[in-house]
């Protein structure tokens, strides 16, 4: 692993070089399988494969030889993207983007089997040599087309890929492929950025909807999450409604309501994976520091912790980390008391419960500046403050508010990792930045507010759960 003092411990990442999406979140054999984007060869975008890590616990992972790498002369030659994968009869099978030396920007839907199924560890993988979706469907001018998601509803078996329309519409295709996962077969267009509470969720902020993903939630609604693609910066969003099937079978998803998902500048392309009783998700933190310096350091990019993702009755989003985490506490907190300063390690679990207006700060730069959060919970005003520590990009160092509905307490969770701080609001709202300490950074904790609860974990990666 990178000795780079921002180089995430915990969270999922290559030892060296480039990983973006996460694709694939996969349980086989009692292992929970995350697959993502990955040049191994150098920390920039390119020479695309997928790379491969495993845990029992979703809180300490292995890491696997490269699962799919471009075949030459193949369907995916020029890399293999975005995908997910699925049981099919028995049988782990990768569904990807595969894009040949000839494309025109455009993929296709490629397979690839797992060698032996009776493997827990899925360490072999078969591609098969010709896509099962060659293209786009003919007549709707479609310029983008990749990322597949495979899902079952009532019943069958369906899958998603995200598209945009010459015309700048962005939309999510259907295909029914239910009777063979060779056999594709069209089935219109599931939702598009025409659709009235769409347009108001996201207004006109994507030319593309890529990786998307549905899941079910416990009350029997669904959620359909996309990345909104329009170059730079890229967000992503979420739309809760109903999946409904019209007088000849085929399936529409009709909103009532959405938002972003994730408030954070650094967070794109999430993935889902749907167990019986809840659903997990992870997404992609990008670097946010000048390329030479990611260059300097060998690797680029990481995997936030898992998430389970649900709703609330009125539809918005519900979040919390994964309860597995807690695996990686040791016997005892580091603070359980919120009086003075109290060092930080580069990594930490903090949770912070504020009965009044509280301030939290995580680090003190050399001139005094300071990295906040400050939570209010009469007004409902959550807002973190990294102006000190400025960062790349049009989107800019802007303190980042975010809005829950107010009550006599809030409880904030603050995952910090190397360089990747993850931000919970209630069970309402999330935040991923990356936030890169220069040398004479202090990381102290201070919390300032009347009647606050503060509880800090060092994680440990020796502890088993």
């Amino acid at each position: 692993m990178s000795h780079d003092p921002n180089a995430p411990r915990f969270r999922v990442r290559p030892p060296a070089g480039w990983i973006n999406d996460p694709n694939g979140p996969f349980r086989w054999r009692d292992r929970y399988h995350l697959f993502y984007q990955h040049n191994q060869d150098a920390p920039v975008h390119a020479n695309v494969h997928w790379g491969h890590a495993s845990s029992t616990d979703l809180a300490h992972w292995r890491h696997h030889p490269i699962a799919l790498a471009p075949t030459p002369g193949g369907p995916d030659e020029a890399g293999c993207w975005s995908g997910c994968v699925t049981d099919d009869a028995g049988t782990p099978t990768a569904v990807y983007t595969g894009v040949d030396r000839a494309h025109a920007g455009l993929g296709t839907i490629c397979l690839a089997r797992a060698a032996d199924p009776d493997d827990e560890l899925l360490t072999a993988w078969k591609p098969l040599p010709t896509p099962v979706v060659a293209g786009p469907p003919p007549g709707l001018e479609v310029v983008m087309f990749r990322d597949p998601f495979v899902f079952h509803h009532a019943d069958r078996r369906w899958a998603l890929v995200g598209a945009g329309h010459a015309d700048g519409t962005p939309s999510v295709l259907l295909y029914d492929c239910d009777d063979d996962l060779t056999d594709w077969r069209f089935a219109g267009v599931l939702l598009d950025g025409d659709d009235p509470v769409a347009a108001a969720v996201f207004g006109d902020k994507s030319v593309g909807w890529e990786c998307p993903h549905i899941y079910r939630t416990a009350g029997g609604d669904h959620v359909l999450v996309v990345s909104l693609w329009d170059g730079d910066p890229c967000c992503t969003g979420y739309l809760t409604g109903r999946l409904e099937s019209d007088n000849q079978g085929e399936l529409r998803f009709v909103p009532r309501t959405g938002g972003r998902l994730d408030q954070g500048r650094d967070f794109y392309a999430p993935a889902v994976l749907q167990e019986p009783d809840r659903t997990l998700l992870w997404g992609w933190s990008w670097e946010a520091r000048p390329q030479e310096d990611t260059d300097r350091a060998g690797w680029a990019g990481v995997l936030t912790a898992p998430r389970v993702v649900d709703v609330h009755p009125d539809g918005s989003l519900r979040v919390s980390p994964a309860p597995e985490l807690e695996l990686l506490h040791p016997a005892e907190p580091f603070v359980t008391a919120p009086q003075g300063r109290h060092p930080l390690p580069p990594t930490y679990d903090l949770t912070v419960t504020a009965h009044g207006p509280t301030r939290v700060s995580l680090l003190r730069d050399a001139t005094g500046r300071e990295l906040t959060v400050h939570a209010d919970p009469a007004s409902g005003t959550v807002v973190l403050d990294r102006t000190a520590w400025p960062r790349t990009g049009r989107e800019g160092s802007a303190p980042i508010t975010v809005q829950v509905p107010k009550g006599p307490h809030l409880t904030l969770r603050v995952l910090v990792d190397g360089s990747l701080l993850e931000l919970f609001v209630a069970d309402r709202a999330m935040v991923t930045e990356r936030v890169y300490r220069h040398p004479d950074d202090v990381a102290e904790l201070l919390v300032d507010g009347p009647g606050a609860r503060v509880t800090g974990w060092a994680p440990d990666l020796g502890r088993r759960g």
